[in-house]
């Protein structure tokens, strides 16, 4: 098999996967997350499924990050209060719409045993995002807050991070080989003419 049949080979395996669909597409999306307050800087990463609802809004499955110096190990689950703030439940979505989050927000917990719920209190004069940070001792009841415990405003921001599906490799791939193809077939042309005006280049 020469290099030129080797080359087709490869382009029609790599174009029958996309054609037949073998490689799948990510089920979902990473997003890039920040904020801070005065005292205050926290970041990570949060996964939520690929398809928004009605409203435009991705459910949050997971979350990693530090917030200053404590490590983020998990998300808190959709439908509880984060401890010290019952009875506010969170619904853990977010969306690209401007006000990313809902009045009810996403919670997690730190290496330290704190608990955090971000949100978006559309219900002040001026809307605005706040972190409730609760730590122990937990006393149940947003109205227990002790020393120890704040609410304060914050600047929030979530991206999803741009990423080739597999698919998209693929196509790249394929796409390369061609260009292979077409330089190697240009190079036999190339050498085809040089063998033509000079004789003795050419086999026995």
């Amino acid at each position: 098999m020469n290099n030129l049949t080797l080359l087709s080979a490869t382009v029609l395996t790599a174009t029958s996967a996309l054609v037949f669909g073998k490689i799948q597409a990510a089920s979902a999306l990473i997003w890039n997350w920040n904020y801070s307050s005065p005292g205050i800087e926290a970041s990570g990463n949060l996964t939520t499924n690929d398809t928004p609802d009605d409203f435009g809004f991705y459910l949050i499955t997971g979350i990693t990050g530090t917030r200053n110096d404590e490590t983020i190990i998990g998300l808190q689950p959709t439908g509880t209060s984060v401890p010290g703030n019952e009875p506010f439940i969170l619904d853990n979505i977010i969306s690209l719409n401007p006000d990313q989050l809902t009045s009810s927000g996403f919670g997690y917990f730190t290496s330290e045993g704190n608990f955090v719920n971000m949100f978006f209190a559309d219900f002040l004069q001026p809307p605005g995002y706040f972190e409730i940070f609760s730590a122990p001792p937990f006393i149940p009841g947003f109205e227990n807050f002790g020393p120890e415990d704040s609410e304060l405003p914050v600047s929030f921001s979530a991206t999803p991070i741009v990423v080739f599906e597999p698919t998209s490799t693929l196509s790249f791939l394929a796409l390369g080989t061609l260009g292979a193809i077409s330089t190697l077939k240009r190079k036999q042309n190339k050498r085809n003419n040089i063998c033509h005006k000079l004789p003795f280049l050419q086999k026995k």
